[in-house]
Order: C-alpha cells, then sequence, then structure tokens
C-alpha cells in the first residue's frame, strides 16, 4: 500500500480586522523612551524618525492594498519535518522554465521577493529573454511569518535545507536552482550539499562563507572588500549576539509593542542599504518595508524568527565540506562577501561586484539582482 502523500493546501493571507485595529491602538499609546542630543543614528534609531514611521504605519500605511499585493502570488502550505512551511509558488508560462527556490533572511520575508518573481517568472513581459524563465518557489523560513512559530528546538539552518529539498520533491521538481540572500546565503549553499544531484547552481547575494579566522583571508584584500568588512564590525553585531543567546528575552519587548518591532527591523535596513542613501526609505519603498514589518507583527513570530540565530550559532563559521557545484555571487556594497572565502568551501564560477544597492537587493536594486540570477544560471541551465 502506498503511503499517502502529504498534502499542499491553497493558502490565502487574510488578517483579522481586530488584529489590524489593536495594532493602531498600540502604536497610538506607544510609550516613547527619551535619547540624547547630538547622537544621531550612533545609539541606535532616533526617537524623532521612529516615531514618524510609527505615526505614518498607524494613519496612512494600508495593510489590505499590500495584502491584496501579497495575495495576487500563489501561496500554499504544506507540513514538513512537523511544520508547518508557507510558501509562495508561481510558475512560469513558460514551459521549459527553470525551477528556482529563493530564500529570505532576517529580518526580511517573502515580502522582499515582490519585485523580482515577475522579471524572474515571466522575462517575456519584462523586456527579457524566454529562455532565462524560472518557476518560482519562495518559502517562508520556518519561524518566520506564516512558517512560524516553530514548535521544537532544532531548527538550524542545516535542517531548513533539509526541509526546502523536500519541499521541492514534493512539487515534483527532480533538477532545480537554488538562489538566497541573508540566512538564506548559508541555506541555499546547504541545500546544494543536501540534494547535489537535484541542486544544478547556487546563487547568493549577501556573502558566501563565514571567515574561518584566519588572518591570512583577510590579507591583501581589495578597497571594495575593505570597505564592505568595514561596515561589519562589532558595533553592528549587537542584535546578532542577542538574538543568538537570548532571544527569547528581546522578543518579549518585540511581540507586545510594534515600535519596538519596528525599531529592531528598521535599524538594519538603516546599517545595511545602500551606504550612498541617508534613510531606509530612500534605499527601499517604504510601504515595503513596512509590510515587512507587518508580517513579523502580526504573525507574532519575533521570537520564533530570532531563534534560527540560536539554532544555528553553533555552525556559524565552522569549516563546511566543499561544494563542487557551480556557485555564483552577487556582491553590493553592504555585503561582507570576500571571494577568497567564499572558494574555500565552494567551487565559485560566477563573481559580481555592484557599486549600487544593498544588502536588501530584491528590494533596493532588483534589476542588478534578477539580471546576476539570469547571468548565472545560463551557465547551469
Amino acid at each position: 500500500m502506498t503511503p499517502n502523500k502529504p498534502e499542499i493546501h491553497p493558502f490565502r493571507i487574510d488578517i483579522p480586522p481586530a488584529d489590524l485595529d489593536d495594532l493602531r491602538n498600540r502604536l497610538a499609546r506607544t510609550r516613547w523612551p527619551d535619547e540624547l542630543d547630538g547622537v544621531a543614528w550612533s545609539y541606535g534609531v532616533p526617537v524623532s524618525y521612529a516615531r514618524k514611521l510609527a505615526e505614518y504605519w498607524g494613519t496612512d500605511y494600508d495593510w489590505r492594498r499590500h495584502e491584496a499585493e501579497l495575495n495576487r502570488f500563489p501561496q500554499f502550505t504544506t507540513e514538513i519535518d512537523r511544520q508547518n512551511i508557507h510558501f509562495l509558488h508561481v510558475r512560469s508560462p513558460e514551459p521549459d522554465a527553470l525551477p528556482l527556490i529563493v530564500t529570505h533572511g532576517w529580518p526580511g520575508s517573502v515580502v522582499e521577493f515582490m519585485k523580482i518573481i515577475g522579471p524572474l517568472t515571466d522575462p517575456r513581459s519584462h523586456g527579457g529573454d524566454p529562455g532565462d524563465a524560472f518557476h518560482v518557489v519562495a518559502p517562508s523560513i520556518p519561524g518566520f511569518g506564516f512558517s512560524g512559530p516553530t514548535a521544537e528546538t532544532g531548527w538550524d539552518m542545516p535542517r531548513v535545507a533539509r526541509a526546502w529539498a523536500e519541499l521541492m520533491d514534493r512539487l515534483g521538481y527532480e533538477r532545480y536552482g537554488a538562489q538566497g540572500g541573508d540566512s538564506g546565503s548559508f541555506i541555499a549553499p546547504e541545500l546544494g550539499r543536501v540534494a547535489p544531484e537535484r541542486v544544478v547552481g547556487v546563487h547568493v547575494n549577501g556573502g558566501l562563507g563565514f571567515p574561518s579566522g584566519d588572518p591570512a583571508e583577510f590579507e591583501n584584500l581589495s578597497e571594495a572588500e575593505q570597505t564592505r568588512m568595514a561596515r561589519h564590525s562589532e558595533d553592528g553585531l549587537g542584535y546578532a549576539i542577542i538574538q543568538s543567546t537570548r532571544p527569547q528575552t528581546v522578543a518579549y519587548g518585540l511581540h507586545d509593542s510594534p515600535a519596538g518591532q519596528l525599531a529592531w527591523i528598521t535599524e538594519k535596513f538603516q546599517e545595511w542599504t545602500d551606504p550612498a542613501r541617508d534613510l531606509p526609505e530612500d534605499a527601499v519603498d517604504l510601504d515595503q518595508l513596512l509590510t515587512n514589518v507587518s508580517v513579523y507583527w502580526l504573525t507574532g513570530t519575533a521570537a520564533s524568527s530570532a531563534r534560527l540565530y540560536k539554532e544555528s550559532a553553533a555552525v556559524w563559521g565552522q569549516p563546511q565540506e566543499y561544494s563542487a557545484l557551480p556557485h555564483g555571487m552577487a556582491a553590493f556594497p553592504t555585503d561582507y562577501a570576500i571571494r577568497r572565502v567564499a572558494e574555500r568551501d565552494h567551487k565559485v564560477v560566477h563573481w559580481t561586484e555592484f557599486d549600487r544597492g544593498g544588502h536588501f537587493a530584491a528590494m533596493e536594486a532588483p534589476d542588478l539582482l534578477v539580471g546576476d540570477i539570469r547571468e548565472f544560471f545560463r551557465l547551469v541551465r
């Protein structure tokens, strides 16, 4: 007797009106902290800036409009390894399209991909070559958004990669590519190690591998590499240290205060977006940023998303099995990408450095990211 095939269920986002009313009420009743004069962003998000964003979020931002935009993408849920998995699955009109699984990170979500899904799935309608088409699968990482919260320990990045292999198998894709940014830039290469007979190539933005601590890895860096590395000092890693050690403690404030959740995420958009831009909304669309924050708030996943750092702390910086699959890298100005580090554990066949955009490339420079994904996968289709 053949076991029952795990079910895949259609999904549609439909936030209860009471939850939106509660969000607006909480924003209106925010108890704002004091701040020092003249310190700008050096102590964190300035109160004046946070208040401006919170006021817009609570009065002028229209969740229902953006919810409808998200719902234009076919969405589904399925259970893998005892965990609910939410994903977008947008098939290309081109019959020979290559399946591609794309993975976000923290503080991102599938909202990041709203501007790249159309050009990736239907290049013919976006001025591109139909031969570059992809069937796009964009899952929410367990613990994030509509894949959250998680209900047990152990959901580190290797386990996520194993779940992605199962998801693609369940969708019937025997040959596919993998792409990711932030945490996705570690999950996508790990998926290549989990399913090397299925994954034809891995493309990432953000970084490809952690430095090992060997001083030789930092010798004779290019000027661009030196600039990118200088932006990743200990001063900007406080969030990661907290989330990788005490994610539950920080979650109380984030889960109870939308202003707290907004500031926690917005700080990273200030630090990681294009350095040529003064404020986050100069680099990304403000409504798209707030839609991303809203997903965290409305799904109550501040704690479970932060747990990815705690669960994965043991594997950060550890030696990895060399992957002989073709890898491509799109390095943007705020990324910590060092080619010699990437080549230590991966076969790198494509490397592009951009002088525009930043860490949230799918939101900041979708044209550049889409172009680089297309260029890399032409090598391996």
